[in-house]
């Protein structure tokens, strides 16, 4: 796949969303996959129900101000988004995701821009959810030190920041774990950019 196909199939759908994709922008040493946190690493966040009224309105108004005040954004309202490989959506990753040939997404750079629908647009471009009002996305602050994530689960819509997802116990012995055993979620490329960040970390053998 070509970078055209790439920005008519991928970026601009999310330029229309009020992201303007920034690539090849990734700050080194940024960790390659936040999961496994637990309830203790959740440092805020909000949930809404489906049925809840002007329902994106309220998850745009949230999700930016959870934002702003952890501060996922840079001075430029920069920060880093999940996407996946080539042009498939978040929406096939999830009907793949039992496949075993599923990666997780990479690291890319955006910057929000003056006019924005996260939870509305951006949602239904799926590669930030499902559909409108429906989202699921990851998303770090440049400096790796807050991580927002919104998931959709039976009854409404869930948006939780972790903050230092680096330093979280359970974050890291999910990714130990995966450079040590594997996963069938993971290939075998996403495995060795796992182990070569743990390797990479001040404190561990090979950091030190």
């Amino acid at each position: 796949m070509g970078i055209r196909e790439r920005d008519r199939k991928v970026y601009q759908p999310l330029r229309r969303a009020g992201l303007q994709v920034l690539p090849n922008a990734v700050p080194a040493g940024t960790i390659p996959y936040v999961h496994g946190c637990g309830v203790e690493d959740v440092t805020d966040g909000f949930s809404h129900r489906y049925d809840t009224p002007r329902l994106v309105e309220r998850l745009n108004a949230d999700w930016y101000d959870l934002a702003a005040s952890t501060g996922l954004f840079d001075h430029r309202r920069e920060f880093l988004l999940q996407l996946p490989r080539g042009t498939r959506s978040h929406r096939a990753a999830l009907d793949h995701m039992h496949s075993g040939n599923w990666a997780p997404a990479l690291w890319t750079r955006v910057r929000l821009l003056d006019r924005w629908d996260i939870m509305g647009r951006g949602a239904a471009s799926a590669f930030l959810g499902v559909h409108s009002g429906h989202p699921g996305f990851g998303m770090l602050a440049l400096d790796g030190n807050v991580y927002v994530s919104a998931s959709t689960g039976e009854t409404g819509i869930g948006v939780l920041a972790v903050r230092h997802p680096d330093r979280s116990e359970n974050i890291l012995r999910h990714l130990e774990r995966i450079a040590r055993d594997g996963s069938p979620y993971v290939n075998r490329e996403y495995t060795q950019r796992i182990a070569a960040w743990l390797a990479g970390r001040p404190g561990s053998p090979s950091g030190r």
